[in-house]
């Protein structure tokens, strides 16, 4: 006999807003995960935090509005359980409890704050777990709006992980400097990577969409030739052009550069020739995880 159940996430990052629903069938032989819902909007909580280290009024009934809208998601496809949480804008917002607790009484969605270790962690738990567990070294590399997680991974452990202030929406405004990337970034990852040959995995949304549009097949990689030549193709045409000539959302074609440059030049720091990028993201890791808890309380 089948069991059927319904799990939604919603992840609040610096750039945007997502729900995931997933419907999960299970039978005494297999379980199966499918997206049934993947709604995205790109509320921005960044742009405020990381100029006034607040969120605005206006960005927090935008939010709510998104939080209402998804709440009667959820309850249109009957879901079982959710969890909505929020990353680094929202970590470092100094009026976080406060539209927190705006959200709850308005829409009735609870909001948990995760740091950047415990976002990784979910990460692992969707379908990268496939890479955890081979012989060779990959350098894990999810590029978000307001921070960058970069994890050494290798024979089912995680050997280095750390979570850098550096993003898509911060690079864009301008409140963290390029010279980052080498100041910083670079000696930690020439040090965690030195002796070995490793491959990225890349996870976001921009390296997503990169893939995408290569055409290649799901399973294969990208070279860090293509990666150097699609940086250097975006920045050097417009914000307008990016959006003519790819069909780029909006909201897509002005972090699509800055988020380039982090993988290339990471890529650059390991020696790396190419980049996986596997279907994964923060959402599908949560139901991950809440499926997991699920069991363990049935």
């Amino acid at each position: 006999m089948m069991n059927i159940l319904t799990f939604a996430a919603i992840d609040i990052g610096s750039n945007a807003v997502r729900l995931l629903i997933n419907t999960i069938y299970e039978t005494k032989e297999t379980v199966t995960f499918n997206k049934t819902s993947l709604v995205r909007v790109p509320i921005r909580l960044g742009q405020d935090v990381f100029t006034d280290k607040k969120i605005s009024k206006k960005t927090m009934v935008r939010l709510n509005d998104a939080m209402s809208a998804y709440s009667l998601l959820m309850k249109v496809y009957n879901v079982d359980e959710y969890r909505a949480f929020a990353t680094s804008a929202m970590r470092e917002a100094s009026n976080s409890k406060d539209v927190i607790n705006y959200i709850k009484d308005k829409s009735g969605i609870k909001i948990d704050i995760i740091s950047g270790e415990e976002e990784a962690k979910i990460i692992f738990s969707s379908e990268l777990k496939n890479f955890l567990y081979s012989e060779n070294y990959y350098l894990f590399v999810d590029v978000g709006g307001g921070s960058t997680e970069i994890s050494l991974l290798n024979k089912g452990k995680v050997h280095h992980s750390q979570s850098f202030p550096i993003g898509t929406v911060r690079l864009l405004d301008k409140k963290v400097d390029e010279n980052y990337l080498t100041n910083v970034i670079k000696p930690w990852v020439t040090k965690i990577t030195k002796g070995k040959s490793v491959d990225l995995i890349g996870s976001g949304g921009n390296i997503n969409f990169v893939f995408k549009n290569s055409g290649k097949k799901e399973g294969k990689f990208l070279s860090a030739s293509y990666i150097h030549h699609q940086y250097e193709l975006y920045k050097g045409i417009s914000y307008e052009e990016r959006i003519e000539k790819f069909n780029m959302k909006p909201d897509r074609a002005d972090v699509i550069v800055p988020a380039l440059l982090i993988y290339n030049s990471v890529m650059k720091f390991a020696h790396s020739t190419r980049i996986h990028v596997p279907k994964i993201g923060a959402a599908d890791g949560m139901i991950n995880l809440m499926y997991n808890f699920y069991k363990k309380k049935h």
